[in-house]
Parts: C-alpha cells; structure tokens; sequence
C-alpha cells in the first residue's frame, strides 16, 4: 500500500518543471562564486572580529591593522584587474602596472613588519591575523576574477 501511496508522489513530482540555470561557457559555477564570497567574508569578518576582541591593543593599533587590510584588498583587486587588462590586451599603463605590485607588496610587508613587532600579541594571535588577511587577499581576487568572468562571459552573447 505504502508503495502506491509512494508511486502517487513520485508521479506528480514529473509534472513539475525544473527550473535550470544555463551556465555561459566561461562563467564559473554558482557554487565557486558562492565559496568565494565566502571565503571573503569569513576572512574580513575574523580579522575585524580580532580586531575589535583584542583588549591588550591600543585604539591606534587597531586602526594600523584595519588600515592595512583595507589597503591589501584594494592593491590586490586593482593588481588583479591590471594583469587581466593587459592579458586581454586593454592598455595598462607601466607605471600603474607597477604601482599596483609595489601597493600589494608594501602592504604585506606592512602587516608582516606590524605583526613581527606587535610586542602586544602572542604568537597564535600574530598567526590568526596573518592567516586572516591572507585569506581576505586572496578571495578578494577571486571574487573579482569571478565578476570579471561572468560579465564577460554575458557580453559574448
């Protein structure tokens, strides 16, 4: 009996139409989309929770951090869409080309230079921020790599 009750459901399960999303050729999936921001968000949300939980730093430290992860995540986005630029064979200019390199290294040199004399915070907490901003950095590149795919990914239609 239960087998027929279960054949019923089933059955009108057929009639409904699946709503199926067509990926364009070149646009990531949803699912690398979704882990991106993700990933973006957990490693900006853990920094500034750390930031805003650590009772042994002074107000102007915590600023320096917040500062310098604000600088990471734009000199990694803005380095990120000059390589793609010139990849693509839009103009990029040299020197901007450059300044987005120095900008991206001068802002982990500043995170690791502040950790390494951050006499405040204990090794684990140097290793959360820098694992943190690591993070943050890279899905902010592949967050951006993403909406850059699937824009152009829409325009060859």
């Amino acid at each position: 009996m239960s087998n027929d009750h279960e054949a019923l459901l089933d059955k009108g399960r057929e009639d409904d139409p699946k709503v199926e999303f067509e990926r364009k050729e070149g646009e990531p999936t949803a699912a690398f989309k979704g882990a991106s921001w993700a990933a973006l968000l957990i490693g900006v949300a853990a920094y500034l929770i750390g930031l805003f939980n650590a009772t042994t730093m002074e107000l102007n430290e915590k600023g320096y951090y917040f500062a310098v992860l604000i600088f990471g995540l734009y000199s990694a986005v803005s380095l990120q869409k000059a390589v793609r630029d010139k990849d693509e064979g839009i103009p990029v200019t040299n020197i901007y080309f450059g300044i987005s390199w120095i900008a991206l290294i001068i802002s982990i040199l500043l995170i690791a230079i502040g950790l390494y004399n951050a006499g405040s915070i204990i090794l684990s907490e140097k290793g959360f921020y820098a694992m943190a901003f690591v993070l943050s950095i890279f899905a902010a590149v592949t967050v951006q790599k993403n909406i850059r795919d699937t824009q152009r990914a829409r325009e060859r239609d």
